[in-house]
């Protein structure tokens, strides 16, 4: 089994749609509506093994992180954009710029242990937290993705947690 992890795009990121998505992404509206769709999201993702996203005509490289509930014990399942760099996925816990961290940070935080579903694989996975050494340069990755993470940055003051995803 290789290290590295499928990779599947589908859409562009360049194509009008995707660019006009993008802008209004970034704004107030924009994230309400991306967290209104997220569970109509997840149901489509979790259907097909995160090979279809609502997201995909855009070109959101999309996957399905699902943790340990760290109070519940259950599993709890985030659709997530991500950036993919060798044998590494990465994750930012950016919520939109809300003023606090999405639950999935905290549940890896407390156990490292995880599930990614990719291209239609379910993969194990082990989290560690990306160095705050590491952060700009990475998150500048997730600004090319989408400019809507710099609206999310600078709506908050809390430091991002972000997480480096390899296979267990």
């Amino acid at each position: 089994m290789t290290s590295q992890f499928p990779d599947r795009q589908w859409g562009s990121r360049t194509n009008l749609l995707s660019r006009a998505a993008n802008r209004f992404a970034a704004t107030k509206p924009g994230s309400w509506l991306i967290r209104t769709v997220t569970p109509l999201d997840r149901a489509v993702l979790e259907r097909t093994d995160a090979k279809y996203t609502v997201l995909g005509p855009i070109g959101a490289p999309v996957i399905l992180l699902t943790t340990t509930g760290r109070k519940s014990g259950v599993a709890r399942t985030q659709p997530l954009l991500y950036v993919h760099d060798g044998d590494a996925l990465y994750v930012v816990g950016s919520n939109f710029g809300q003023d606090h961290h999405p639950a999935w940070t905290g549940n890896l935080l407390a156990d490292p242990s995880a599930t990614v579903a990719i291209a239609g694989e379910r993969i194990p996975v082990v989290a560690t937290p990306v160095p705050d050494a590491d952060k700009d340069a990475l998150f500048a990755r997730f600004i090319e993705i989408t400019g809507a993470y710099a609206a999310y940055r600078d709506r908050t003051t809390r430091n991002l947690r972000m997480f480096a995803l390899r296979r267990a």
